[in-house]
């Protein structure tokens, strides 16, 4: 199995998205690119390198066309560890190790390790390349693409970032299979926010797929990434550095990521998105925007794929101030991605409190509920 997408800006190609069933075919990818004979760095997490590391570094040290030297270097796993600290300490190390400008970072992991090996190749030297092998449904659907990184500061998401493309998006989709249910589900929240923010067939294709997605079945997850992917794509493309229309990709994060700083680390990113999407289309149809009948769909929908539609312990005024700071907002407003209908969503910026915490109330369980 071989798929491939890519991401052209202004109509130039600009990288691949690969979708194979094993790490074979990266060393002779990065030949291609011109990397034989420079230095590479894999960089992953402690828990990643239990189970991929030594497997890509042997692949890429036994390559035909050598490479330089292959280093990798481990951060402890957890988002908790996603802060300004730790690319210190990888600054240093590519230092120690002599890397310069025409060498190459690869980000083996999830999402945390995305983000921070894109930040650290974005500033590293004014910038180096960094390709993007993504070993989970969450990175491999999402935060592998399109060129976002950054670090956390003091539990505020992704506060310091950069754009930095990657020049290689690899997907190993039998990574996959390692990955446990919560995780696959939390993975699994932004793809459906794909099919409700821009192709309502696509959003009926997952629901009517329930079983072989839950199965992991490998070709029905080949076709929902590469559909998925596709339309990430097609926004990215259109709006590289979040202008205008690739802020509907942020459908169910501002109350998202305020749920997910007040709630961590007991939730994970995807569950978060899970209830701000429901959040989002909770005021939609109090706005008239959807029917009644569509919001208890998009909330129930959540269930079979194993993501939660409600939460405990909600502080809601905390939440809500911590909506105050996302940096998504526009102003003194916060910007809100809202649902004409399933499908179609659109940037509106004039959400009130009041709108936010009657949806906090929806989301949050009681006993006496």
């Amino acid at each position: 199995m071989s798929e491939c997408i890519t991401v052209h800006l202004k109509s130039k190609p600009i990288y691949d998205i690969l979708f194979e069933n094993n790490f074979n075919a990266l060393p002779g990818k990065l030949s291609e690119l011109g990397f034989s004979g420079r230095r590479v760095c894999i960089v992953t997490d402690s828990n990643v390198e239990k189970l991929y590391l030594e497997e890509v570094k042997g692949l890429l040290e036994a390559a035909d066309d050598a490479f330089l030297c292959v280093k990798s270097y481990v951060i402890p796993a957890g988002e908790e560890h996603k802060t300004l600290d730790e690319i210190r300490k990888l600054y240093v190390y590519l230092i120690e190790e002599h890397f310069d400008r025409h060498d190459l970072l690869i980000a083996l992991g999830g999402g945390v390790i995305g983000d921070m090996t894109g930040f650290a190749a974005a500033t590293f030297l004014r910038g180096i390349d960094f390709v993007q092998v993504p070993t989970t449904l969450l990175a491999q659907t999402d935060s592998s693409i399109g060129g976002k990184t950054g670090v956390d500061l003091d539990g505020y998401k992704n506060m310091i970032g950069a754009f930095k493309m990657p020049i290689l998006v690899y997907s190993n989709l039998s990574t996959l299979k390692t990955l446990d249910g919560r995780q696959f589900a939390a993975g699994f929240a932004e793809i459906m926010k794909h099919g409700l923010l821009k192709d309502e067939e696509f959003y009926m294709w997952l629901v009517e797929h329930n079983y072989e997605i839950t199965d992991r079945d490998l070709d029905t997850l080949t076709e929902m990434l590469l559909r998925s992917c596709d339309i990430k794509r097609v926004i990215v493309e259109k709006d590289p550095t979040e202008k205008g229309d690739r802020a509907l990709l942020n459908l169910g994060h501002t109350l998202g990521h305020a749920i997910e700083k007040y709630k961590m680390p007991e939730l994970l990113h995807g569950e978060c998105v899970a209830l701000g999407c429901i959040a989002a289309a909770f005021i939609s149809w109090k706005r008239d925007l959807i029917s009644m009948e569509d919001f208890y769909e998009i909330r129930d929908m959540f269930v079979p794929f194993g993501l939660p539609i409600s939460a405990d312990e909600l502080d809601i005024d905390r939440i809500i101030e911590i909506a105050h700071s996302d940096k998504k907002n526009d102003g003194n407003f916060v910007r809100f991605i809202l649902l004409k209908k399933i499908g179609k969503a659109f940037i509106e910026s004039d959400i009130t409190d009041d709108e936010m915490r009657a949806a906090l109330e929806e989301l949050n369980f009681n006993e006496d509920d």
